[in-house]
């Protein structure tokens, strides 16, 4: 006989998946754990990605794990998010912030200037309303808080490994946003 709280587990693992099955329906396509603390956002695919590769499989997937690991995150401490969808089209904003409000993270890392619009775009009523203009426009390496959430725009984090400045720079933005601690 289960006991109340292995019901109440079970209730929570059936609403996540049911929630994660709708998005998924939906076009929306993720990867990494999903009760993660930290989101990574990414529009601007690779080649394998748009043609529904795993997401962050690759070199900037690499840099990123490493990174927030240095940082003091676990591997399982991440999940990645398109804001475009299968059809390589740019998510809806409804549907990009029901994603993320269904992700739930601590912090949101928006990774290249094509998900940091996508997410302007699906908070633009919030973000109006903050009062610091480089955070109210998610400028990049600048964090904002959003509604609970911390967010970081890395901007064009692909393109930057190219270039030893570059990976400087990225590293450098990452470092604003180390764990927070467990909440109790």
């Amino acid at each position: 006989m289960a006991t109340a709280r292995e019901r109440l587990r079970d209730a929570y693992v059936a609403k996540a998946e049911a929630e994660l099955g709708a998005l998924a329906e939906a076009g929306v396509r993720c990867a990494g754990n999903a009760a993660s603390p930290v989101l990574l956002a990414k529009g601007e695919l690779s080649a394998e990605e748009a043609a529904g590769g795993r997401l962050l499989a690759g070199a900037d997937g690499v840099a990123l794990a490493s990174a927030l690991a240095r940082l003091g995150y676990a591997p399982e401490d991440w999940a990645c998010l398109a804001s475009v969808g299968r059809d390589g089209a740019p998510l809806a904003p409804a549907l990009l912030r029901e994603a993320v409000t269904c992700l739930d993270p601590v912090t949101l890392v928006l990774c290249d200037h094509a998900a940091r619009d996508a997410v302007r775009d699906a908070y633009a009523d919030e973000l109006a309303r903050i009062p610091s203009f480089e955070e109210a426009m998610l400028e990049d390496g600048v964090v904002a808080s959003l509604l609970g959430m911390r967010v970081l725009s890395l901007g064009g984090f692909a393109a930057a490994l190219s270039s030893a400045e570059g990976k400087q720079a990225m590293w450098a933005r990452l470092k604003r946003i180390p764990p927070l601690g467990e909440p109790w």
